[in-house]
């Protein structure tokens, strides 16, 4: 004898499209969440990386005030000398300060810019400090060197920085 198959259970199948239905659901949910947690990363960090290059000019405007001064015989060498110690400890800190940010992918390359020139930057103030204690204006040419090497590394940065964000908004 030949069995006669089952028809297929309506209700069975409508389960089985509920499933179907609410995976789909589940699958759209988590890649939204997904890209609003990546958003929210890129937003902190950008808002980080603000905030340490706010810090950056700040310092460094300070710092040129100072130098103005020295320049001006309004401070004395000692006092001169004291601030760019100052300076260079915090510059030090900002420094360190891009080692805490977590860069998504594609701005990794904007934040070693930035770095390099922060770094260019503080090898230009030791620089400098040495000026102040010698006199050699050998010296301080370099130091003049390599802050103009810091502000094209900072230019580049930036560029690089607003390539990644209009590229990562398309």
């Amino acid at each position: 004898m030949k069995k006669i198959p089952k028809p297929p259970d309506p209700k069975r199948r409508l389960q089985f499209a509920i499933m179907i239905g609410v995976i789909i659901i589940i699958a759209v949910i988590a890649f939204n969440y997904y890209l609003d947690q990546a958003n929210l990363a890129g937003q902190r960090f950008g808002d980080n990386l603000a905030f340490i290059q706010s810090e950056l000019k700040n310092q460094t405007i300070s710092f040129d005030a100072n130098l103005t001064m020295y320049e001006k015989g309004k401070i004395t060498k000692d006092q001169m000398l004291n601030v760019t110690d100052a300076h260079i400890a915090v510059m030090q800190n900002i420094l360190t300060s891009y080692g805490d940010l977590n860069p998504p992918e594609p701005f990794v390359a904007s934040l070693q810019l930035f770095r390099l020139s922060t770094q260019t930057q503080l090898e230009s103030d030791n620089l400098l400090k040495e000026w102040i204690q010698t006199g050699d204006n050998s010296t301080r040419a370099k130091s003049d060197q390599l802050l103009q090497d810091s502000f094209q590394y900072e230019m580049n940065a930036l560029q690089s920085f607003n390539n990644a964000k209009s590229g990562s908004s398309q």
